[in-house]
């Protein structure tokens, strides 16, 4: 079996709950995969990452991914003003409930 990019490690045997182990080929627990199955019955699993919803908004937004970027830049670099405690606007609650 060959795919483009891809070489054979081995072979796995599904356990009595279809379960197949991939720790031998750098899985660790909690990874995510996006799973797809080819029309030959291919299984191709694709490394994810999730994001909270609340954070999607700086992957969608280009522009405030560079502000944020260039903002942490700064603050790696020294470049910060103080503003004082801001713990008088805390509320107890999260924005996004």
């Amino acid at each position: 079996m060959e795919l483009a990019g891809m070489s054979l490690l081995g072979e796995v045997v599904a356990d009595d709950r279809a379960r197949i182990a991939f720790g031998k080929v750098g899985v660790r627990k909690d990874d995510r995969f996006a799973v797809a199955v080819g029309e030959d019955g291919t299984i191709v699993l694709t490394p994810l990452v999730s994001i909270p919803k609340r954070e999607l908004l700086v992957w969608d937004n280009q522009q405030l991914r560079e502000s944020l970027a260039r903002g942490l830049a700064q603050s790696a670099h020294g470049e910060t003003v103080g503003l004082g405690d801001f713990t008088q606007f805390v509320d107890g609650r999260d924005e996004a409930e």
